[in-house]
């Protein structure tokens, strides 16, 4: 089947609002593009499903991907959206990460009714999350929080703490502004202060690998998506991770960004260890370094140096 007999094109995405927001995103620029209609298909995921525990503790990010992943393998979907921060660091065989568009804000976000920041909460306050890295960063800020497991798509997360469950919840700022919750923001982490996820704030187009060929049409226009300085820094902070082994057991925070040159890319990473009950937090470790980045070859290689940096500085004993 070529390109020219499909119709419509179907986007498989998870059916939040938040990821239905992202898909919308897509389609409205796509549209001017393809000469068919665009239509999405809306997925429940294994991720959506299980809210009782930990995302470390039933199977990682794949939860989140594994469904759209089938739709596109049987032909009922043609691309998917992501959250790129959602997505394993390797892909299956036979599916390609096609496209990544201009990011958003990547910082956390800090959400609180009473309390203005991290400082201002008293001891022994909850806060609420189910990323590892948040929690040894925030462990890291103030060693007297209770921090409480956090689950749900964003208005889930919210209605919790608007039901006092929590003093305070930390999410990622960029989902909050794509829905038009930024008022419930009261401030952002610098990253001098919590690191984001590797790829936090950026959307990815999944496609199947043949699609390149099979699909020229659909290829090309959703190509033409990425943002060449945000799919470089996000080459690289995928770079720590994969080179790390990454996975949502492992409290790993990368984030890179273009110097003012507009050349040169500066990439930090911290890693700390999974946290055990009763056990004092073991701190994280850091590595930085930078170096002019103008593909894709260049910036991995950035990331793998400043893994090899975290894993010299403390962090192959913190995997142990």
């Amino acid at each position: 089947m070529t390109s020219t007999t499909l119709s419509p094109w179907v986007i498989a995405t998870r059916e939040s609002r938040l990821a239905l927001w992202q898909a919308e995103h897509v389609r409205a620029l796509l549209g001017p593009s393809l000469a068919a209609p665009v239509t999405l298909m809306g997925m429940t995921t294994r991720g959506d499903q299980i809210l009782d525990r930990t995302l470390a503790k039933v199977g990682g990010k794949g939860l989140f991907v594994k469904e759209l992943e089938t739709a596109l393998e049987s032909g009922a979907a043609h691309l998917a959206v992501h959250s790129l921060k959602d997505v394993p660091m390797d892909l299956p065989a036979g599916f390609a990460l096609a496209a990544v568009l201009e990011r958003e804000d990547p910082r956390d976000a800090w959400v609180s009714t009473s309390y203005a920041d991290v400082n201002a909460l008293p001891e022994g306050a909850v806060v609420g999350t189910s990323s590892l890295r948040r929690v040894v960063q925030l462990a890291a800020l103030r060693p007297d929080l209770r921090i409480e497991p956090l689950r749900g798509n964003l208005d889930t997360r919210l209605r919790k703490l608007d039901e006092g469950r929590y003093d305070a919840i930390v999410l990622a700022a960029a989902g909050l502004k794509r829905l038009g919750l930024a008022a419930r923001i009261r401030g952002v982490f610098d990253p001098d202060v919590m690191l984001p996820a590797a790829g936090q704030g950026a959307l990815g187009i999944e496609l199947r690998a043949d699609a390149r060929t099979q699909h020229p049409l659909l290829w090309q226009a959703v190509e033409a998506l990425t943002h060449r300085p945000t799919w470089f820094s996000v080459h690289a902070e995928r770079a720590v991770a994969r080179t790390l082994g990454g996975s949502c057991s492992m409290p790993l925070a990368a984030h890179a960004r273009f110097a003012a040159d507009g050349r040169t890319l500066e990439l930090r990473a911290a890693l700390g260890a999974e946290p055990a009950e009763g056990v004092a937090p073991r701190g994280l470790v850091t590595a930085r370094a930078s170096a002019v980045v103008s593909d894709t070859v260049q910036a991995e290689a950035l990331g793998r140096e400043v893994a090899q940096q975290l894993l010299g500085n403390g962090g192959r004993e913190l995997l142990a």
